[in-house]
């Protein structure tokens, strides 16, 4: 953090603070200098260097951040948003699709339960970065069960972001906000489920009004769930059904970066067996011990990352170089 609290930036506290808890309430900027001091926490202030870029031209654009953690706003960023509540299909196609994503982009979220949790702790595992953005102060992470997931974004190279003054409480009203910050940050924003009035729904919009590319899982005709993704599909939003549906809108800087960055040990032993010849499904699931569903499900994962091809005869190979 830059040492020094000047009159400027203790008007742009006082100013962001007053836009939280109303004109009339008291608040010690100094205070709250000193705060952020003591937890780590910096803070970016709209019209400074190291203000976010991408936020600098909204006509909301939030007065101050707080950050926790390593922030590298010019990195690309592709946010993930969805239920509270997901179904297993949701948080399967959020795995399958931050893992494919994270050797190439940054993954936003908003640290709630459901989705969000598992786009944040997919990327960790994936060895990927992510940024959480919280509708409530960093000295009350929101919600509480999430404390072990914040320490580990910003233990694992990422960090937690704020608008709301260090104590704020996570308030209904904040998370709106929040969603414009999600959006605002993230070159594209994916729903993977929600209902017809949900979140998901409204942050969907904010990125589509700054111009954002939106994607949507497709899910079941009959899930309330569906209703979200099938809204925004039928306005035009991208299918999502993989990182394939994804890729042809990338930014010019993600589309040479490996996917998905490391490999792991499954993806190596069947590499291993590879060797250099093609082998069929049956013989490799024999040799490998993993069943044909979880063998099919590594072997596209190693196509999307170009190190494998399927040859004639319902075979791989290895991909040459």
């Amino acid at each position: 953090m830059t040492p020094e609290l000047t009159p400027a930036r203790e008007a742009l506290l006082r100013a962001n603070a007053a836009s939280v808890y109303g004109r009339q309430a008291a608040f010690d900027a100094a205070g709250e200098w000193r705060q952020a001091a003591d937890m780590g926490v910096s803070l970016l202030f709209l019209g400074e260097p190291g203000y976010p870029e991408l936020l600098s031209p909204l006509k909301d654009a939030p007065l101050v951040l707080y950050v926790e953690g390593r922030f590298e706003p010019e990195k690309d960023a592709l946010a993930f948003v969805g239920s509270r509540q997901p179904t297993p299909y949701g948080r399967r196609m959020t795995r399958q699709l931050v893992r494919e994503a994270a050797g190439r982009l940054v993954i936003a979220s908003g640290l709630a339960r459901g989705i969000d949790t598992e786009a944040h702790r997919t990327a960790l595992d994936a060895g990927g970065t992510t940024w959480a953005v919280l509708g409530s102060g960093l000295a009350r992470v929101y919600p509480p069960e999430n404390g072990s997931l914040a320490r580990d974004i910003v233990a694992g190279g990422g960090c937690l972001i704020s608008e709301f003054p260090l104590d704020a409480e996570p308030l209904p009203a904040n998370f709106p906000r929040r969603n414009r910050i999600v959006a605002g940050l993230s070159w594209g924003t994916v729903v993977v489920e929600g209902r017809d009035r949900s979140g998901s729904l409204i942050t969907a919009r904010l990125a589509a009004a700054q111009g954002r590319e939106v994607f949507a899982v497709p899910g079941p005709a009959d899930s309330p769930l569906s209703e979200a993704p099938l809204r925004l599909i039928s306005q035009g939003a991208r299918m999502a059904r993989s990182i394939r549906d994804i890729l042809p809108d990338l930014p010019p800087s993600c589309q040479e970066a490996p996917l998905p960055g490391l490999l792991a040990p499954e993806h190596e032993k069947i590499l291993q067996l590879l060797g250099s010849e093609a082998r069929s499904v049956t013989e490799l699931g024999a040799d490998s011990g993993l069943g044909v569903s979880r063998l099919t499900q590594l072997l596209f994962e190693l196509e999307l990352q170009d190190l494998v091809e399927a040859v004639p005869g319902q075979r791989y190979a290895k991909k040459s170089s």
